[in-house]
């Protein structure tokens, strides 16, 4: 028996054609997608189905893939402003260090992931500190995530050795290898914060249990002097050096590449995790996305966390990716429609090693869906349904989210679990958050 038929709304699959079905639906069984069309081919079979959702005056598209994010700093949101990544750094670190702990952490992690799923996002790459609370807090609200083992040389919160981490790393990977809803992943924070022992560390835990590897990659050209400095090689080729490129690397910003660096990324097939609004505002730079794209590089697309964004909106992020490239260069044929909404779903998931279960609609991959309305001033008239994803949605605009083809988003409002006890108990920690930097 079918359990889900989704129907009467458009269509937007972003499979590789770029299909778009005027008026169509998908049917779901066992959660995966088991028949995608037109309304009328759809219908017979929401005659026996569980349940039935009419999709009338939206579009039904895949569920958004965030490839970057620190979540549980949703707790330190504004909390540091108008400081360069460095001292900007040294700042927070200063706080999550006096407030966080495996519950704090779950509970920054909840609120992150409940503004994420409640705009469409369905599956998430996060690196912070306890990954263990950090699925947790993702199965309690509703979303697929990506983390692992964290490796940071310096104390940091959680203040392990090497060795703690190398077998905090390993268990992450022992407990999920098989979960559908956890992609596994060893990370650490950057090529600045952790040595090139502890770096092939990280990489040879991910390498041995087939999962991927995560670092932030040259956000800054500070963090590029240093290692030059230190190393006498730029960040992308010390990473290659070491051994630490390949197509299950997500390399976080990769801000400031030189042509040689981009040509590595692109030999290695690594992907790269694209966040302009975290980039503007810390004042790091714009990455080269159009000559990445040029070379086949995969780009997707990432908010950062809450404390460099100050909010976690991957439509903002797409809007910006598709434009700001264009008022840069003076080329407004930079960045497709296309190929700005694929790096919001498809690529995404192709940087997560999943693109044959998500980041699409297609008959035989999870049912992860999103309902937009499009029955708004801001969506009338709609001439092309790509162009106003990109172009004109916001976040408010997300009605329905699923997941497997669970609804864990219904009429804006999460089905697992109401947001009530974390939006006061994060309301009464300010003053004890605000304390830590004063």
């Amino acid at each position: 028996m079918t359990d889900l038929v989704i129907n009467n709304a458009v269509v937007v699959t972003s499979d590789a054609k770029g299909s778009v079905i005027d008026k169509g639906g998908v049917a779901v069984e066992n959660g995966r997608i088991r028949q995608i069309g037109p309304a009328d081919e759809i219908a017979p079979v929401a005659a026996h189905a569980a349940k039935v959702v009419d999709g009338s005056g939206h579009i039904l598209m895949p569920g958004i893939v965030n490839t970057h994010c620190h979540a549980a700093d949703s707790l330190f949101r504004g909390l540091v402003e108008n400081l360069p990544l460095e001292p900007w750094l040294q700042t927070v670190w200063q706080a999550e260090g006096a407030i966080l702990n495996p519950d704090t952490s779950r509970l920054g992690s909840v609120l992150g992931f409940a503004e994420l799923l409640l705009s469409g996002v369905t599956s998430v790459m996060d690196m912070f500190w306890y990954p263990f609370e950090t699925v947790a807090a993702a199965r309690q609200v509703g979303l697929r995530v990506s983390t692992g083992g964290i490796f940071f040389d310096p104390a940091g919160v959680t203040a392990l050795s090497i060795d703690e981490r190398v077998a905090e790393a390993r268990r992450f990977f022992d407990e999920f290898a098989q979960a559908e809803d956890v992609f596994a992943a060893s990370m650490p924070h950057g090529a600045y914060t952790v040595s090139p022992e502890n770096l092939k560390a990280a990489w040879a835990v991910s390498h041995e249990c087939g999962g991927l590897f995560c670092t932030h990659c040259a956000e800054t050209r500070a963090e590029q002097l240093d290692i030059q400095t230190r190393y006498g090689r730029s960040v992308v080729r010390h990473l290659d050096q070491l051994g630490c490129l390949d197509e299950r690397t997500v390399l976080a910003h990769c801000v400031h590449l030189d042509e040689e660096e981009l040509d590595i990324v692109a030999r290695t097939g690594a992907h790269v995790a694209h966040n302009p609004m975290s980039n503007m505002k810390l004042a790091s730079g714009f990455a080269r996305v159009p000559e990445m794209l040029d070379r086949g590089i995969n780009v997707s697309l990432g908010t950062d966390g809450p404390l460099s964004g100050n909010d976690l909106d991957m439509w903002m992020t797409l809007r910006l990716a598709a434009t700001m490239h264009k008022g840069f260069t003076g080329r407004a044929d930079l960045i497709s429609t296309r190929q700005a909404f694929d790096m919001l779903t498809i690529n995404g998931a192709k940087a997560l090693g999943a693109e044959d279960r998500i980041g699409s609609l297609e008959v035989g991959k999870l049912a992860d869906m999103v309902l937009v309305d499009v029955k708004r001033p801001h969506a009338v008239p709609m001439f092309d349904p790509m162009t106003h994803l990109v172009y004109s949605t916001n976040k408010s605009d997300v009605r329905h989210v699923f997941l497997g083809g669970e609804q864990v988003v219904r009429n804006g409002e999460l089905t697992r679990m109401s947001l009530d006890d974390t939006l006061a108990t994060v309301e009464d920690m300010v003053p004890k958050i605000a304390a830590t930097i004063a």
